[in-house]
């Protein structure tokens, strides 16, 4: 295929203006302002929370990775030691076969189906501190102790068949080396030191921390296979990091204790000659475990003196893609709220609504990626109602508010070119919760209220199969101006008003599996309603906007937790939204500042770039 300088004869291309559709590092001229330009794309390095362990603990061991990751001994808040061992698939912690052993403070290595334990003691007890145990994938084995019994070591290994061994308490620089089958003393590190952390193998390892004083807590040395080499030391002098890393060139320290009993959520990153400090931990922590790499990573458990154990978990992702908002097409009836949408983010349609002076509508509108237009009317005028569709084309709008003071349950159903009335919902219902999917065999509602709003708010769900609604499980908490997308089987409902005492907005999450619901993650900013939804089912997902007070704010969901993403250029509230985690639309309602009626739009696209221009 001919390339661009094949064409015009030079790789750099001239243009009046920016290029929408620059490539990534892409040099060329704008011939409008008169100077050379590039585009790089916009990303981010943070921490993200994740579901929590189902054994809150600290000095624990850990190993593998960001999504494969695998959590076992350690101290419980009730004051006793664990050997509990505990799996992770990239959202859930399962318990497994426990450790022979009881034990805290020791170290681990390996996979998720092939790892080490060594060393550590349970409180009060020295002779466990030789023990070695393999990990097989489904349960430990007793194997050969090592040579120097300790805790508060550090740690190194790819799985249960090689790995490092080195510091730890009483203070010591002894390094042993694991075969297979056995230990074998190898040289000592420079300086001896305990609560010492480490990444790497049996042949690429790095040692770095230790906190009791005088210490030499940011001291850090380099292993080749045959010796340790000093090298540059942590930013934060510290010991009982966490850690993450597959060699001595690249890695992570995570928090750790900077002073008896002073936690930290420093993250340090090495990249085979220097630490750099990046983003911190959410939640300050000691004595916490690790596993993944230098770009992709898990922290779990650790303990905050003085509080008790913790099982909060943490994802890092480095350099991930960040989000943003642009202005699209305005709707065509003028500035409106309340009104019904449905559909993905290049196929789809709102409909009903409200205008200035409490008029109900029945205008339909759809969207084709680019613009809005026109369609046949709802047969009933209403807002406030819910909605739910695959596209433009096959879509279900039900209940609302016909007018004030009275409610609907009317279902109308969308084929292309009219609406249709189908069977009713069970319960009069409006400011619900709705599922996306194929309406015309499959869509979900839940919550709402009944008039007069907010105070009426209703844990109901119902499903449609098609042909009329079954009521099944309620939500755990009545809401109204309640936030959702996904399917009938795989769905998310967020925010709204609960009147369960104390009447309130919410933060509330709740995850359904087609069948019940169930309580996870909050999301991160003042509680709302009203805000907008886009996702495809439980697993990805956007929240937008709400109020009150009106808000800007954007949240992805990944399954597990939310996190704060870009905002909106506007507040954003009660307008139409639909789309997924990656491509979604915001569409009329209350923007602002100040919060007024309007007919504008966004549209948002999970990555961005920058352009800047070249400069001597």
């Amino acid at each position: 295929m001919a390339t661009y300088k094949d064409i015009v004869g030079t790789a750099i291309r001239n243009n009046a203006g920016n290029i929408p559709t620059a490539e990534t590092g892409q040099v060329f001229f704008d011939s409008t302002n008169v100077d050379f330009k590039y585009q790089f794309p916009n990303t981010v390095t943070s921490w993200r929370t994740g579901n929590a362990l189902n054994s809150a603990r600290g000095y624990l061991m850990g190993s593998g990775t960001q999504t494969a990751g695998l959590a076992f001994g350690g101290f419980l808040s009730t004051n006793a030691d664990t050997g509990a061992t505990e799996s992770y698939n990239g959202t859930n912690w399962t318990e497994l076969n426990d450790m022979n052993t009881t034990r805290r403070d020791g170290a681990g290595n390996g996979t998720q189906t092939s790892s080490l334990v060594y060393g550590g003691a349970p409180k009060g007890y020295d002779t466990t501190k030789v023990k070695t145990e393999s990990w097989n994938g489904s349960s430990w084995t007793e194997v050969a102790n090592l040579n120097t019994g300790r805790r508060a070591l550090g740690g190194a290994g790819a799985d249960n068949t090689s790995a490092l061994a080195f510091g730890g308490d009483p203070s010591t620089a002894i390094t042993e080396s694991w075969g297979g089958s056995s230990w074998t003393e190898v040289n000592d590190m420079n300086t001896a030191r305990e609560r010492v952390s480490g990444f790497g193998t049996q042949t690429s390892a790095l040692v770095f921390g230790d906190n009791v004083p005088p210490g030499n807590a940011a001291r850090t040395e380099s292993w080749n296979g045959s010796s340790w080499t000093e090298v540059n030391d942590l930013n934060t002098a510290r010991g009982y990091s966490g850690e993450a890393g597959t060699n001595n060139t690249s890695g992570l320290a995570i928090g750790g204790e900077t002073s008896p009993g002073t936690s930290v959520g420093n993250t340090e990153s090495w990249n085979g000659t220097s630490w750099t400090e990046i983003v911190d931990l959410s939640q300050a922590r000691l004595s916490l475990a690790g596993s993944g790499t230098s770009t992709s990573a898990l922290a779990f458990g650790g303990t905050n003196p003085p509080s008790a154990e913790i099982g909060n978990v943490e994802e890092f992702t480095a350099n991930g893609p960040v989000g943003a908002w642009a202005t699209t097409s305005s709707i065509n009836r003028g500035p409106s709220q309340s009104f019904g949408s449905a559909g993905i983010n290049n196929s789809a349609m709102i409909f009903g609504g409200q205008t200035p002076g409490t008029n109900y509508r029945t205008l339909t509108e759809t969207w084709d990626g680019s613009s809005w237009t026109e369609v046949a009317d709802l047969n009933t005028a209403r807002d406030l109602m819910g909605g739910a569709g695959a596209s433009s084309t096959a879509d279900l709008a039900w209940g609302g508010r016909e007018s004030n003071p009275t409610g609907s349950a009317k279902t109308e159903s969308w084929n292309g070119s009219a609406w249709t009335e189908v069977n009713d919902l069970n319960s009069i219902r409006l400011a619900m919760g709705s599922s996306t999917g194929s309406p015309y065999t499959a869509a979900l509602n839940f919550g709402g209220s009944a008039l007069p709003l907010p105070q009426q708010a209703k844990a109901l769900t119902e499903s449609w199969n098609g042909t009329s609604w079954t009521e099944v499980a309620d939500l755990n908490m009545a809401r109204s101006y309640i936030g959702g997308f996904g399917t009938q089987t795989s769905a998310l409902a967020f925010g709204g008003y609960g009147p369960t005492p104390p009447a309130a907005y919410r933060q509330l999450t709740e995850s359904w599996n087609g069948s019940s619901w169930t309580e996870v993650n909050d999301f991160n900013t003042p509680a709302t309603g009203g805000g907008g939804s886009a996702g495809v089912d439980s697993t990805s997902g956007l929240k937008y906007g709400g109020s009150p007070p009106e808000q800007a704010t954007t949240e992805d969901w990944n399954g597990a937790s939310w996190q704060e993403t870009s905002d909106l250029p506007v507040t954003f509230s009660y307008g139409g939204s639909f789309g997924n985690a990656t491509n979604a639309i915001a569409a009329a309602g209350y923007q602002g500042p100040p919060a007024a009626l309007t007919d504008a739009a966004y549209e948002w696209s999970g990555s961005s770039s920058t352009i800047k221009v070249l400069t001597d």
